[in-house]
């Protein structure tokens, strides 16, 4: 039952929107962009977060250095895996 609610995440209009904003910034690290970018593929599809973006989201939350933008996104993609 856990997967099919995995399989049913989609990606708010409000980390959509951060998203977007992320992508658009210059001063945006690598990792904001990638988990941007894969959150905003899932956005109104059943796409789900790849392993990699996974593993990548997973240590963005466990780093104290990453910001707290970056940090939602991560929780968003890893929302969106398929466990």
């Amino acid at each position: 039952m856990v997967n099919e609610m995995a399989k049913n995440e989609k990606t708010s209009g409000r980390v959509s929107h951060t998203a977007s904003d992320v992508l658009r910034n210059k001063r945006s690290s690598s990792t904001a962009k990638s988990l941007a970018g894969s959150v905003l593929a899932q956005s109104r599809t059943s796409k789900e977060t790849s392993a990699g973006v996974a593993t990548k989201a997973a240590k963005a939350l466990d780093d104290s250095r990453t910001n707290r933008t970056t940090k939602s996104l991560a929780g968003s993609a890893l929302t969106q895996k398929n466990k």
